[in-house]
């Protein structure tokens, strides 16, 4: 990818957890760079290939095209904030990975509502109509509307949107209005995906690409209905998390609220708590309600590492092609490859460092410093096993061993001062 090297230092911050900002920084210009790439990707496949494209969507493809560099040209970071929604990057792989057909170009039509989702955030005039599949028309980071008709009019000035179903001039069905670059509203049909208190994450349980089809191994990752989020509960619980994190891990709290882009409710299984990410998604965490603020700071940094290490993976290949070989992990009832072993090893130490400090921390209710401190011996022992297994394997990288060998530097330190639990 095109973007500076990893400077040395950053590369051993980003492997011992560490949530400076420099490390985080450096991620999300990698992750841009590589949505525009899979970007120019999909034009080109489309370009060379078009005569299997159907016509229609065709024309809204290359519509959609030419309104997105219109808004570019504008407001650059406004387009850059769409197209590193953390669902754009799961339109992007599902879309390149069908074959041409029907559902390919489905798929196409997306790129309509990331452009008008970005010329609505940059304000100024715009009126075309869209087509709604199933009756619904998602606007990528913003909300959703259901409408009882195949197309909407979209009608905007540089303050209000209104949405005309069947293209009626003036029975608009709902309102948005613009302010500061985000967009607000109501009206009948319309579901806003709401923020979370204090970061720049957004409780995201409409976006069509949230849980993508095949997700979670052999049992699938179910996205939760609409209508059973309970907002005030979501808000409360990350509010909590938040907090708790800040009396841990100040800093491990500000990478939280900047890192995490969608918090995504998908439905439990049975009475353990579900937390997931997607490669192709950095930035979502994928989880049940969890019953308390704590199960939620423990989820949060344990998902924001996945993402983490799936960005890195992409500029810095950490491993190779994955072979058969597989391995017993204490984190886990079933053998995984080695990509799953480096994952699983990170993320663990992550929440390990976590514990260490809420063991440490002096604000911190006595209730996390007891259960923190017994977590923390179970998973620092078992980190330790991963570590050794990956130091013995021949699958990684040069970057990859030195990626394990600063993880373990960090892991040895952990492990060196006694635990005062409470």
């Amino acid at each position: 990818m095109n973007i500076a090297p990893l400077p040395a230092p950053v590369f051993a911050l980003l492997a011992r957890v560490s949530p400076a900002p420099d490390g985080l920084t450096l991620l999300r210009s990698a992750l841009h760079t590589r949505r525009l790439l899979l970007l120019k990707a999909l034009l080109v496949r489309v370009h060379r290939h078009r005569v299997s494209v159907e016509p229609g969507a065709l024309d809204r493809f290359e519509r959609s095209w030419k309104l997105l560099e219109r808004v570019e040209r504008r407001h650059p970071a406004v387009v850059r904030d769409v197209l590193d929604y953390p669902t754009t990057g799961a339109w992007l792989a599902g879309a390149l990975a069908e074959p041409a057909g029907p559902a390919f170009d489905r798929l196409l039509g997306h790129l309509d509502n990331l452009a008008v989702t970005a010329a609505l955030r940059g304000g100024g005039p715009l009126d075309l109509t869209m087509d709604t599949p199933d009756g619904l028309l998602p606007l990528p980071g913003v909300g959703r509307l259901r409408v009882a008709a195949d197309r909407v009019r979209v009608s905007a000035d540089e303050r209000t949107v209104r949405f005309h179903p069947d293209g009626a001039r003036h029975a608009a069905r709902a309102f948005l209005t613009l302010t500061g670059r985000r967009l607000t509203g109501g009206g009948p049909g319309w579901h806003a995906v709401r923020p979370l208190p204090r970061s720049a994450a957004r409780l995201d349980d409409v976006d069509p690409y949230r849980v993508p089809s095949g997700v979670g191994g052999t049992t699938a990752v179910t996205a939760a209905d609409p209508a059973d989020t309970d907002h005030a509960a979501w808000s409360a619980t990350w509010h909590a998390a938040q907090d708790l994190l800040a009396r841990t891990d100040p800093g491990r709290a500000a990478e939280v609220a900047r890192g995490v882009r969608a918090v995504v409710p998908v439905v439990p299984r049975g009475p353990q708590h579900l937390g997931a990410t997607l490669s192709a998604a950095p930035g979502a965490v994928l989880t049940s309600l969890p019953a308390e603020g704590q199960g939620m700071a423990e989820t949060l940094v344990h998902e924001l590492h996945h993402s983490k290490l799936a960005t890195l993976h992409e500029l810095v290949p950490l491993y190779g092609p994955g072979r058969d070989a597989v391995y017993r992990v204490g984190w886990r009832s079933d053998p995984r490859p080695i990509a799953g072993v480096l994952h699983g090893a990170y993320a663990h130490l992550a929440l390990a460092d976590l514990w260490w400090r809420a063991v440490t921390a002096d604000q911190v209710p006595a209730s996390w410093r007891s259960a923190a401190g017994q977590q923390f011996d179970d998973i620092h022992d078992q980190v330790g096993l991963a570590l050794l297994i990956l130091l013995e394997s021949d699958e990684l990288t040069v970057e990859g061993r030195e990626f394990v060998h600063q993880m373990r530097l960090h892991h040895a330190s952990l492990g060196a001062t006694p635990l005062a639990g409470g």
